[in-house]
């Protein structure tokens, strides 16, 4: 029986998802079949003229066009103009069936209008930021700290990166330690010390372009699911002046993307309590997404520090924050007496009255609709009729969910074999990530938004009949894959 007030209605078959992965993997590519791949690229040459000549013209200003990583999409990027519910529209009035959700900060739907009409209010009232204190900012702490008991202090930042940054600082303050040990092909934001084995495990510094070897030099990852390699590297590190802390994503890397067992954050926190480190839950996704009391309540786990973003400014800017021990986040102080060690972090526009009093309403509004459970039934509703479909037209894809976080891997290019040498692999990872770009490109041209054609987040706002709409689109994009 699972938790009442979370997004899960059982936990997944990790076994069952990685035999299916490795299955994939073994599998010739099954891409979009070239005449349908014809009849996609057309729809955004005839019906989306505006957006691309819009982001032609950025180019000249922007790199590559766009100012967010998740706004490219192959064949160009699509400019949206107006959001409202389940659906984004662009410039061109193209309507979409929106499952981005801004990479996750959305629960309650598109321009929620009961949290819009407070945060109007307030500009009305105070504008957006004073650089002074505001009550938004204590009610919002003290809110968090109801849900989450292991938050005992809050503090709030401008986004999941800096908190991030915060969050290790403090870790190798408090505990005189230099070593950071990631899960491999985890996402911790993109500071110099954590842009370490993203996206695949074993890659360690391959994408640390710019950043120099000794900002990375004591970032460790290790496999996701091995507990036996994460007890070996906290046993050597010991011997080298020990480890300052262990950072994870509680559903697994890549926002689950690479899943972990259900029982895996309990043996994780208890290693940490044997080698005398701390253990830092990245709740930037599943906070306030899979429970008012996010992943740490829902695993049963009380992480010493944990890092927000995304929904806890419901889905307005500067969405960042840590919390966790009081005798931790105490060394986050502002004008902390003199003599004491502080960890120095900083932020202009953090914790301004638009972004706290915007996270408040939206957690109390989260309350009062059950938008965690109501998501949560969305993404298995979306899921199971996914898999429905991938059995009928008997394709290798894998489809499976935590609660609103949902997975839809039919290349998948970030599960390609290292070896001994990463650029062996490249042309494997190239080949398969442009399959997922026109995956994108094809559900695009269904009406359908997705993050990177491989991931789907679901809200309050996907009602069984938005669900249902959207699986006739997936249906007629898989009914022209290769070999069906």
């Amino acid at each position: 029986m699972e938790k009442k007030g979370y997004a899960i209605s059982s936990w997944h078959n990790t076994e069952k998802i990685y035999a299916g992965l490795d299955h994939l993997m073994k599998q010739p590519t099954r891409p979009v079949k070239r005449e349908a791949m014809e009849k996609v690229m057309d729809y955004f040459d005839t019906k989306c003229v505006k957006s691309k000549e819009m982001v032609t013209e950025a180019k000249n200003f922007i790199p590559g066009g766009v100012q967010h990583n998740l706004a490219f999409n192959y064949p160009f990027p699509i400019v949206i103009n107006k959001a409202e519910g389940a659906y984004l529209w662009d410039i061109d009035g193209n309507q979409y069936i929106d499952f981005l959700q801004s990479g996750g900060p959305i629960i309650l739907g598109n321009n929620y209008k009961p949290v819009r009409e407070k945060v109007i209010e307030l500009i009305n009232d105070c504008g957006p930021v004073t650089g002074l204190f505001h009550e938004y900012e204590y009610k919002l702490a003290k809110l968090i700290n109801h849900h989450m008991p292991s938050i005992e202090m809050y503090r709030m930042l401008g986004s999941g990166t800096e908190s991030v940054m915060a969050a290790i600082r403090i870790s190798r303050l408090v505990t005189g330690k230099k070593k950071v040990i990631k899960i491999g092909g985890a996402y911790h934001g993109w500071s110099d010390q954590v842009v370490y084995g993203l996206k695949i495990p074993g890659t360690r510094r391959f994408e640390a372009h710019g950043i120099p070897r000794t900002s990375t030099r004591h970032t460790q990852e290790v496999k996701p699911n091995d507990l036996s390699a994460l007890r070996r590297q906290l046993k050597l590190n010991k011997l080298r002046g020990g480890t300052a802390c262990v950072i994870v994503e509680p559903v697994g890397p890549e926002s689950g993307t690479r899943p972990v067992n259900k029982e895996y954050n309990q043996q994780v926190r208890k290693l940490c309590d044997e080698f005398d480190t701390l253990l830092i839950f990245d709740e930037v996704v599943t906070g306030f997404r899979m429970g008012l009391g996010g992943a740490q309540g829902y695993f049963d786990v009380k992480p010493d520090l944990t890092i927000f973003g995304k929904v806890i400014a419901g889905g307005y800017p500067s969405a960042g924050g840590i919390g966790g021990r009081k005798d931790l986040m105490s060394r986050l102080a502002a004008g902390l007496e003199s003599g004491k060690k502080r960890a120095y972090v900083g932020g202009t526009l953090a914790a301004n009255p638009l972004s706290a009093l915007a996270g408040y309403y939206t957690i109390k509004e989260i309350e009062k609709t059950n938008a965690c459970e109501v998501a949560g039934r969305a993404g298995d509703r979306l899921t199971e009729g996914l898999n429905e479909i991938i059995d009928r037209y008997n394709l290798p894809f894998v489809a499976y969910n935590q609660g609103s976080i949902c997975h839809l891997e039919t290349a998948a290019a970030m599960f390609v074999k290292l070896g001994i040498n990463i650029i062996s692999a490249l042309g494997e990872i190239k080949k398969r990530k442009h399959m997922m770009e026109e995956m994108g490109a094809a559900y695009l041209a269904e009406g359908i938004i997705t993050l990177a054609g491989s991931r789907l987040y679901t809200s309050l706002a996907d009602t069984d009949d938005v669900i249902d709409d959207a699986l006739e689109r997936f249906d007629r994009v898989f009914q022209n894959i290769e070999g069906v």
